[in-house]
């Protein structure tokens, strides 16, 4: 056995004594670790990163271990000074939430009972746990059905795979037609590949939601075809929500079944004054609903909501190791067809300690707070002389903006400009924002600089240092831009606006 600690169990009598020793270590190196990062994200690079890590975790296999406490220090310290941190309010670029405390408390708890939930006798109350919690999203999601049901997903990608396969299946002998919009999310499309379906048909947005018209005129053209619509409830790129309402209309009137990936505009239902942006909802059979995004749970934490518990029947399976009819009619619960994984976390476990201590309510300010924090950004942006927001609205709590000085340079040169600016601040490590394409005001698809706001009590002061470092980055990024060839002017006279 390895020295240390490195050999002693979590569970049990005596797991908990063990762990206590650990944790501290780990929280100790967390601590520490976080102010000498001293940002959102550590400074230099890849390679700097690298050459870092390296040090502290290699070799990661020694023919001799070094203990519990010695290979946490170094590895924790490692991945924690080489992180980025979406607690700090300078980590905005993607759907990447800061997770509660409580639920990373929760998360340890699963970790070191590791109950998994494919058969009840490896998992007898966290299969209870996991019933109620998707029972709650399930009515959430769908207050009128019957009988709604839910499964506990890896996320979004996952959830729109079996929200496919379900179709899919439902569809059969005949092929099921996707049809969905120009700003759906990539693993639509790899989920129709996977299940050798063929390649959605694509319809046009505008402002970055479907259109409808274009939606209607494409089921007119595969009429006949099993149907199955795909709508987007919290674009990635810009928050957008297609119109739910019209789209439940024209799928209904074409025959068409619609799924509604809402990975993240989702948790809006737990708001009573935001939840109205998601009416149509409820009309869709199947919604993607994420809790790893807008719901700070650690990864993974997703959910499928099904309008009928009866659409699940496909993910039936029987085996004997693990669900034996005789067990089954003697009454121990089937969990093996409650996901297309066999061997799953108790992830429910987390969500639900989440749910009890914050409530419906407890949630739903946390939502409304990052919404409200989006405006009062995209105000500052707009009041900053140096720096342009995207025309149109703030998109659940995503702000798309970029520096004005690159509006001076052909289309071209100023996107450089907005890519260059934002690889700046991540190699220096003083901000990690997005990057997204999308219309302008003039129609043209252009580069921008995205901050996604998941932080459930940064305040707007607390971002609007982000707005200088931006301006002054993209100042930078121009003087140091490369002359045209065929002129001698320096760069910085040449392209400033």
């Amino acid at each position: 056995m390895s020295a240390g600690t490195g050999g002693h169990l979590a569970g049990g009598v005596d797991g908990p004594g063990h762990l206590r020793a650990l944790t501290s270590v780990v929280l100790d190196t967390l601590e520490t670790a976080a102010r000498a990062r001293g940002g959102p994200l550590p400074a230099g690079g890849p390679d700097a990163v690298a050459r870092r890590t390296t040090a502290l975790a290699a070799p990661v296999l020694p023919e001799e271990g070094i203990g519990g406490e010695a290979a946490l220090a170094d590895l924790v310290r490692a991945v924690a000074e080489g992180a980025a941190d979406p607690a700090d309010p300078a980590c905005v670029a993607h759907l990447h939430c800061p997770p509660l405390a409580v639920a990373v408390a929760a998360e340890l708890a699963g970790a070191a009972l590791n109950p998994s939930m494919d058969s009840w006798d490896q998992a007898p109350a966290a299969g209870v746990i996991e019933e109620l919690t998707t029972a709650a999203l399930a009515r959430l999601v769908h207050p009128d059905a019957s009988a709604p049901d839910a499964l506990i997903t890896s996320g979004g990608t996952e959830s729109n795979l079996v929200a496919l396969l379900l179709a899919r299946e439902r569809a059969a002998p005949g092929g099921l037609r996707v049809v969905t919009g120009a700003n759906v999310h990539h693993s639509v499309h790899r989920a129709a590949w996977m299940l050798g379906l063929p390649a959605p048909a694509v319809v046009a947005c505008r402002d970055g939601r479907i259109d409808p018209a274009a939606l209607d005129r494409a089921l007119t053209g595969l009429a006949g075809a099993p149907l199955l619509v795909v709508a987007t409830a919290g674009t990635t790129d810009e928050g957008r929500i297609d119109p739910l309402p019209e789209i439940a209309r024209i799928a209904e009137r074409h025959g068409a079944r619609l799924h509604v990936d809402a990975a993240y505009g989702g948790p809006l239902l737990f708001s009573e004054r935001l939840a109205p942006q998601l009416a149509g909802l409820e009309h869709a059979a199947t919604v993607t609903f994420d809790l790893h995004k807008l719901g700070w749970q650690p990864v993974a934490a997703g959910a499928l909501a099904v309008a009928d518990a009866a659409m699940l029947a496909p993910l039936s399976l029987r085996a004997d190791y693990l669900n034996a009819d005789d067990d089954t009619e003697a009454g121990l619960p089937d969990l093996l067809g409650r996901s297309i994984r066999t061997t799953r976390r108790p992830d429910a476990l987390k969500m639900a300690v989440t749910f009890r201590a914050l409530g419906r309510r407890g949630l739903g300010a946390l939502v409304e707070h990052c919404v409200r924090t989006a405006h009062e950004f995209g105000r500052a942006v707009d009041a900053h002389p140096a720096l342009r927001r995207r025309p149109g609205g703030i998109g659940i709590s995503t702000v798309l903006f970029r520096p004005a000085v690159s509006d001076a340079l052909p289309d071209e040169g100023g996107d450089a400009v907005v890519a260059a600016a934002r690889r700046t601040l991540l190699a220096e490590g003083r901000a990690v924002l997005g990057r997204a394409v999308a219309e302008d005001g003039d129609g043209r698809r252009r580069l921008w600089l995205k901050a996604t706001l998941l932080h459930p009590n940064a305040a707007t002061a607390d971002l609007l240092p982000l707005l200088d470092l931006v301006t002054a980055a993209a100042d930078r990024a121009v003087s140091e831009a490369p002359a045209p060839e065929g002129t001698d002017a320096p760069a910085a006279e040449r392209l400033s606006p």
